[in-house]
Formats: structure tokens, C-alpha cells, sequence
């Protein structure tokens, strides 16, 4: 029988290459998408596919229930790969700018995981893996937002991770460094609605680099930037290995934010990762 899999944020970038890869290896792929008009297309690409927002309790519980009658209440995995990114000094942030992306890089994830373990159990080997970031563990300047999410989601894996080693549910994390996507295009509206950098005491660093940066029309890409079929590489051998790694790194920034965090004193990291 075929092995089923829920993945979130499918509308482009790295679900949507998971998904397409995964059916081509017989999965049978569920894949969601905040909008409904994403949805359609994935429908008329062959995928079953409805919509899931992770900052609605509610779109959670209704994609839950469809799963569970689709698939006759047996699921094998999830990959929460659905999240954003808002840019800027963390200063500048707004508490409802805070609330606004943990409610789904965060309390959405944890809630769906939680809400489809009825589901997993019955599965034979079955695996959660979460899209974490090398800004889950290295935490870099104008990006304390999405930083702060992604630590959080890896401290919430390991949690459940330690919380669960008796059991037969695999916890895993993956933590890309730059991959193609339009994670910087998607941050644009969250930037605009939230971020009033004009009035910032930092305005001098928006002007010279992250506006540029953030507003970019070049194709260049960043260096080691990788595409996401490499993430769903990593992805694959988490789900089907019968000893998956906790962790996968992916691109090459990502090893060596690892050795500094590890090895380095603390003021020569400040230096380091201080852009």
C-alpha cells in the first residue's frame, strides 16, 4: 500500500518540489495550502489538495477530519514545511507582529502535530519531520522574528523527541540554509503591513541594505544557495530510512553556522553573523 503524507505550504518552493517528488515515488501526497486558489492548481497538477492555515485552529481541526476520512484514519507523515518570513530589526517589531508569525511558524505546527497523532500511531513507521532553518540554531540580525520561530519549533522537536523515545513516531528536523524559493518575495506584505522603518532608529541599515535586499528584482542568487529538490533529498531519506538522523543539514552555510555556534566564544560569533 501506498504511504501517505501531509505537507504543508505547498503552493511553490520546497512543498511543492516535496510533493511532486514524493508522488513520482508512489506516496500518496496531500498537499496543503493557505489559499484555495493554490489548492486548485495542485488539484488540476494531480495532487489531493485542500486548504490548511496555520493560524486558524479551526482550518487545522477541518483538514484534520478530511485526512483521517481519506486516508481511513491512518497517516505516516507530516512535514510541516509552511511558514513565513518577516524581516527587520527586532526593535521595530509590534506585538501583534510577534503573535501574527508564531501563529503559524509556531502554535500552528505544534497544534496540527498534536492533532495528528491519532493518525500517525496507527501508521507502521511514522515520521514527523519539520522544516527548521539554519536560523533555528544560528540567529542572525533583522531576522529575530523568523529566528525566534525556528529555534522555538527545534526546541519544541527535541522536546517531543525526548518525550517520545519509547515510542515509534520518529521526530526529525530539517534546517536549510539559502534555497531557491520566494520566501524574501512572501516576506514583502508582512514587511510593509508591519515593519515602519522610515521611523526607525535604525533606518541608516534599511536604506543601505535590507530594503535594497528585501526589494531585489535581480535573479542573483545568494552564495551556496541550493534548490529545494536538495532540501527534499534530505527529506526523503528521513522518511524512508529505517534509522533517520534527528537533524539534516542542507547547504553548505548551515555546516559552518554549525561550527561556529559549537566552537566559537560568543563576541567572535557577534562578528561573524553579525549581517
Amino acid at each position: 500500500m501506498k504511504k501517505s503524507i501531509l505537507i504543508t505550504g505547498c503552493s511553490s518552493g520546497i512543498g511543492y518540489d516535496a510533493a511532486v517528488e514524493l508522488q513520482r515515488k508512489n506516496w500518496r501526497v496531500f498537499a496543503t495550502c493557505r489559499q484555495q486558489t493554490d489548492c486548485s492548481k495542485l488539484i488540476n497538477d494531480g495532487f489531493e489538495s485542500f486548504s490548511l492555515d496555520l493560524s486558524n485552529e479551526s482550518s487545522i481541526i477541518e483538514a484534520v477530519k478530511k485526512l483521517n476520512k481519506k486516508t481511513g484514519g491512518v497517516l505516516d507523515a507530516v512535514f510541516n514545511n509552511g511558514a513565513f518570513m518577516l524581516p527587520g530589526a527586532v526593535e521595530d517589531l509590534k506585538r501583534d507582529a510577534i503573535r501574527e508569525i508564531f501563529e503559524v511558524n509556531v502554535f500552528g505546527q505544534v497544534d496540527l502535530i498534536n492533532r495528528c497523532f491519532p493518525l500517525l500511531e496507527k501508521s507502521i513507521s511514522p515520521r514527523i519531520v519539520n522544516c527548521s532553518s539554519v536560523l533555528g540554531f544560528a540567529s542572525l540580525p533583522y531576522r529575530g522574528a523568523y529566528n525566534a520561530t525556528k529555534f522555538a519549533l527545534e526546541a519544541f522537536t527535541d522536546a517531543m523527541r525526548r518525550e517520545n523515545l519509547t515510542n515509534k513516531i520518529k521526530f526529525i528536523l530539517i534546517e536549510p540554509g539559502p534555497i531557491s524559493t520566494k520566501i524574501r518575495e512572501n516576506a514583502i506584505p508582512k514587511f510593509e503591513k508591519w515593519i515602519d522603518w522610515q521611523h526607525s532608529r535604525q533606518k541608516a541599515f534599511y536604506e543601505k541594505i535590507l530594503i535594497k535586499r528585501l526589494y531585489s528584482s535581480t535573479t542573483k542568487k545568494d552564495f551556496f544557495e541550493l534548490p529545494p529538490s536538495q532540501v527534499t533529498k534530505k527529506l526523503i531519506h528521513a522518511l524512508e530510512s529505517s534509522n533517520p538522523r534527528a537533524r539534516y543539514f542542507v547547504t553548505t552555510p548551515t555546516y559552518i553556522a554549525s561550527i561556529i555556534t559549537r566552537l566559537l566564544p560568543t563576541k567572535l560569533q557577534d562578528f561573524l553573523l553579525k549581517y
